[in-house]
């Protein structure tokens, strides 16, 4: 378990290409699982693990590294203290190498559903922290210093008995409100992507299954990466996807190594035919020049492609663009173009969101017009297209 990582070949970039995107959809590998596809392996190809003794002793983590012969492992004693990911500032440089090669395996200690009222009504502690994926506005690796690969938590028994326990202390839902009229709805993915999750492990796999079993209740989480694997998971009902879609060149600046805006689009009918609820997350709105005739022409995409099925049993949230000052710097150090639409203090204002941190958020009366045009957008080009909730 001592195989060293092998650096870039002579000529080879340390920074990955941002912006290469496979033209070709997602395809099953030869044995049936995109798992073990070669474009799930350009996401994510682990070449490194830290982890908790623990996290390696439990059947979890074991399944992990079953998976992972010959890869490196270094033993550490907390999943959120590791010198050479947190706290490096040399990894800004690799940050997308880092989220390719390493994987972090932990156990989560505080298990804690907290409560919501927008997106879900339910917080439920997340299977995961962090991700392969690259988006230059993402929230998560504010508080993890200069890298941030998936850390997997391996103890998902605890996690999914946790929820059941929660689920039944709630009894049945009896007001309908803008999260769900009937069950009670659980988001089992704020801090991660549990369609990359499910590249590595069956934790996402685990969650969807114990929520089949859950009549009052369903899980949901939002995604920006297709995962074909999902659709054999039969979750009858009870998992809501929240596809995240925004304007192909906003996606193509910022949400580096995620499927296609349109290819997640086009998955909509099949997570549908297979089970889930499909939603839509407009998410983030990114105001710069051009943005609402581009956001019209996407309004205009979901209209034309999207089968009537998927239509009646669709909502929409809307999320304006947040931001931040550390991660503006770190981005900086990777990634600059995308600053010069993110970062702008112009119209942008400083707020402390609900869990303490100081936040770039666009000014008040920015917003509200905003949100206001948008919502004409959607009347004129998607009126079919229901807002849950718009922040």
């Amino acid at each position: 378990m001592d195989r060293p990582v092998p650096g870039p070949a002579s000529g080879e970039p340390e920074q990955p290409a941002l912006f290469a995107w496979p033209d070709d959809p997602p395809a099953q590998a030869a044995h049936g699982t995109f798992r073990d596809s070669p474009q799930a392996r350009r996401l994510l190809d682990v070449r490194e693990v830290y982890a908790e003794p623990a996290a390696l002793d439990s059947p979890r983590g074991r399944q992990i590294m079953a998976q992972l012969p010959g890869v490196r492992v270094t033993e550490v004693d907390s999943h959120w203290r590791i010198p050479s990911l947190h706290g490096n500032d040399g990894n800004v440089t690799r940050w997308v190498r880092v989220k390719t090669e390493t994987l972090v395996l932990g156990v989560k200690r505080q298990l804690v559903t907290r409560p919501n009222g927008r997106s879900a009504d339910w917080i439920a502690p997340g299977p995961s922290n962090g991700c392969a994926m690259s988006c230059a506005y993402c929230y998560v690796p504010r508080r993890k210093g200069y890298a941030n690969p998936i850390t997997l938590y391996t103890n998902i028994e605890a996690i999914v008995a946790h929820v059941r326990r929660h689920v039944r202390a709630q009894g049945p839902k009896t007001t309908p409100n803008q999260c769900d009229p009937r069950a009670w709805v659980y988001d089992i993915g704020e801090n991660g992507d549990c369609s990359v999750d499910a590249l590595v492990c069956d934790n996402t796999a685990d969650l969807v299954a114990a929520f089949r079993g859950m009549p009052t209740a369903k899980a949901s989480f939002a995604t920006k990466f297709v995962n074909p694997d999902l659709l054999a998971l039969d979750p009858q009902g009870r998992t809501r996807v929240r596809f995240s879609v925004m304007p192909a060149d906003d996606a193509r600046l910022l949400d580096i190594r995620t499927s296609p805006v349109a290819e997640r689009i086009a998955a909509a009918a099949d997570f549908l035919d297979a089970g889930y609820e499909v939603h839509f997350n407009l998410s983030p709105v990114v105001l710069r020049p051009g943005w609402e005739r581009d956001w019209a022409d996407l309004l205009t995409h979901l209209d034309d492609v999207l089968p009537a099925r998927v239509k009646e049993q669709a909502a929409a949230e809307v999320i304006m663009l947040t931001h931040n000052q550390a991660l503006h710097e770190v981005n900086l150090g990777w990634h600059p173009r995308a600053e010069e639409v993110l970062w702008q203090p112009d119209i942008q204002e400083t707020k402390r969101s609900q869990n303490g941190a100081l936040n770039v958020r666009y000014s008040l009366d920015v917003k509200q017009r905003s949100l206001t045009r948008l919502r004409e957008l959607l009347a004129t080009h998607a009126p079919w297209l229901r807002v849950r909730y718009a922040f």
